[in-house]
Order: structure tokens, then sequence, then C-alpha cells
């Protein structure tokens, strides 16, 4: 049994105790989380497919939220001596999934 989720614009394929990394969610650690945004389900009976959401909530708990490592990115302009280093660390939350309703 699996689904197919949206969040942060990014869609993820996940079965029950799937461990995901998604975009920050306003969550503290320990909460759970519900996807309201289920696209498709599969389950014993075959596949259902949304248009454009199925009637399923799939739900999460919240194990972490944290930041990735870190990119560094070097903007650099020739013949003008100018160098710039900026460094990014995304924000995630680590989810795992608990349970699939449909």
């Amino acid at each position: 049994m699996f689904a197919i989720v949206e969040t942060g614009g990014k869609q993820y394929k996940v079965s029950e105790g799937d461990v995901i990394y998604v975009e920050k969610l306003d969550v503290n650690e320990g909460e759970t989380y519900t996807f309201e945004k289920v696209l498709a389900i599969s389950t014993a009976d075959g596949f259902v497919a949304g248009n454009p959401v199925v009637s399923a909530k799939v739900e999460a708990n919240v194990v972490k939220n944290g930041k990735g490592k870190k990119i560094h990115v070097l903007r650099y302009k020739a013949k003008k001596n100018e160098k710039k280093h900026i460094g990014h660390r995304q924000p995630y939350t680590k989810l795992q999934i608990t349970s699939i309703n449909a």
C-alpha cells in the first residue's frame, strides 16, 4: 500500500514506515502532521488516482526540524576585481509515515 502526496511543491511516494525529508513545515518535533493533498493511493482493491486529489489522509510523525548541508556559491566578475562568497543551508522537516487511511 502506498500513496502519492504533495507538499512544498514536490510530490512524494510514501508507504507506512517510510522516512522522508520535505521542505520545512510549521510543526514542532514530536507532533503529528496530516497530508491533506493526497494525489493517488494504491490499496489491495487497486489503484485510485485523484482528479486532482483523493479523499484519503496520510499521517506522519515529525522526527526532526533541521538544516541541510551547506552549499557554497561564488559570484565572480572578470576584470573588475569583484568576488563574493555566499553560503546557504536549506531548512527541512524529517517525517516518518505512520498511517495511510483510504
